[in-house]
C-alpha cells in the first residue's frame, strides 16, 4: 500500500457558520474555535472526497443529489444526511484512521 500523504487543510474559526462543519478544499471552516477530532475527520473525508471529484463536480453533484433525495424525503436534513459524500463521512468520522485505508471513490458504495 502507497504511503498516505496528509490532506492539506487550512482550518478557520468561523463562530457564526450555521453549520458544525463546513469544508471548501482546503479550507475547513468550523464553528468552534477547537473542534472534536471526529468532526475534522468528517471534513477530511469531504477533502478527499473534493481531491477526487474536483470541486466543481463535488458540488455541483451534492447539490444535485441532495435535490434528488429531497424529492424522495421531502425534508430536508432527511435529504442532507442521505447525500452520498454525506453517509460515508458520517458513517466513518468516528473511525480515526478511515482515511488510511479507505478506498478511491468510496462514496459510490453510499448511493
Amino acid at each position: 500500500m502507497p504511503k498516505q500523504f496528509r490532506l492539506p487543510m487550512i482550518l478557520v474559526h468561523t463562530p457564526f457558520l450555521w453549520v458544525e462543519g463546513l469544508t471548501f478544499f482546503p479550507w475547513v471552516f468550523c464553528r468552534d474555535a477547537n473542534p472534536p477530532k471526529w468532526l475534522l475527520n468528517h471534513e477530511r473525508i469531504h477533502l478527499r472526497q473534493q481531491l477526487e471529484l474536483g470541486i466543481f463536480l463535488f458540488y455541483a453533484w451534492y447539490l444535485v443529489e441532495f435535490l434528488v433525495r429531497l424529492i424522495q424525503y421531502r425534508r430536508r436534513y432527511l435529504a442532507y444526511r442521505n447525500i452520498s459524500f454525506e453517509r460515508e463521512a458520517y458513517t466513518n468520522d468516528k473511525d480515526l484512521i478511515y482515511l488510511k485505508t479507505r478506498k478511491t471513490w468510496a462514496f459510490w458504495k453510499y448511493l
